[in-house]
């Protein structure tokens, strides 16, 4: 039975800085371990990208959240409540969509919305028209859900979501099926309901669409995550890559290789590829190039790049299989 909680108790259970809170999270299938020991931490008031690839745990993982299966071990907290054990509470503020969102073909957008709206408290039917427009399908509300694309059905979606008001909207893959233009317009929904003041967590095996949205990462791998925490702090953690185009690119190799940066120079056709040891400062960058101006070498172009999500995630997971 749910035990329900005083007034100050609630209050108190729902403070904190964590949206999502998970410790030694598992979940098992026979002899299959799809959630290994997770220990997971979303800031509230975030986008949030659990990543991985295919089968790696992630919508297991949701599902745990959300009470659809059992844990096997382990503790977890939505909005600062305990679940299992208050979970009608938790969930009252949260929206999710697991896999694909699904509506009555027949019925218009605005119709299955009111539909799921009479299941929950009274104010969510005045949320309807306000959820519509939030998330741009209000001109298609009584257009019949089997017109929409799948750009479309997302939205609606989310907006099903919206009906209970939510502090906390869980999404898994809901990038799936979108053109470029449906990932755009789908990207800056989430931002603009993180500006509100709200947490999303979305799960993807996209690793560029979760850096273009996300503010902060994770990393799971065969129901385990193996980093997490502020894209731009993980990154910080990469090589600093350089590239330059030059006159005279052996020349330029030649006197990097004679300087010690701990550098990895390699030459190109039109320059050099240089990859620098994490953690090196930026002045290395405008030495080496003093370095090469001096040597009489003419500079077309230098640029300084960032290591992607994608180039740095491969790098995560080579260094792992190495040390297995």
């Amino acid at each position: 039975m749910t035990d329900v909680l005083s007034a100050e108790e609630s209050t108190s259970s729902s403070d904190g800085p964590w949206a999502v809170e998970t410790h030694d999270l598992t979940k098992r299938f026979g002899k299959r371990t799809a959630v290994n020991g997770v220990d997971l931490l979303v800031p509230r008031g975030c986008a949030f990208g659990y990543l991985g690839p295919n089968g790696a745990g992630k919508t297991t993982l949701i599902r745990v959240l959300l009470g659809l299966t059992h844990a096997d071990a382990g503790t977890m907290k939505l909005l600062g409540h305990s679940v299992p054990r208050h979970r009608d509470i938790a969930l009252a503020r949260v929206g999710a969509i697991v896999d694909e969102p699904r509506f009555h073909q027949h019925l218009t957008g605005r119709q299955n919305l009111q539909i799921l709206a009479a299941a929950r408290e009274p104010a969510a039917a005045g949320r309807i028209e306000a959820a519509l427009d939030r998330v741009g399908i209000l001109h298609r509300a009584n257009d019949k859900v089997a017109k929409y694309s799948m750009g479309m059905r997302q939205r609606l979606g989310v907006a099903a979501c919206l009906l209970g008001d939510p502090h906390l909207l869980i999404l898994d893959e809901p990038m799936n099926g979108l053109d470029p233009a449906g990932m755009a317009d789908m990207r800056e929904m989430i931002r603009s309901l993180v500006a509100e003041g709200r947490t999303v967590v979305l799960s993807s095996h996209l690793l560029d669409e979760i850096e273009r949205t996300c503010d902060a990462v994770a990393i799971v791998d065969q129901g385990r995550i193996i980093r997490q925490g502020p894209i731009d702090a993980l990154l910080a953690g990469s090589n600093l890559e350089v590239e330059i185009d030059c006159d005279s690119p052996e020349t330029a190799g030649s006197l990097l290789i004679q300087n010690t940066y701990q550098a990895k120079v390699t030459v190109v056709e039109d320059g050099l590829h240089i990859s620098l040891p994490v953690g090196t400062a930026r002045d290395v960058v405008a030495e080496i190039n003093r370095v090469l101006v001096t040597g009489g070498v003419s500079i077309y172009r230098l640029q300084e790049n960032r290591a992607s999500l994608e180039s740095w995630f491969l790098e995560v997971t080579s260094r792992l299989g190495e040390s297995e």
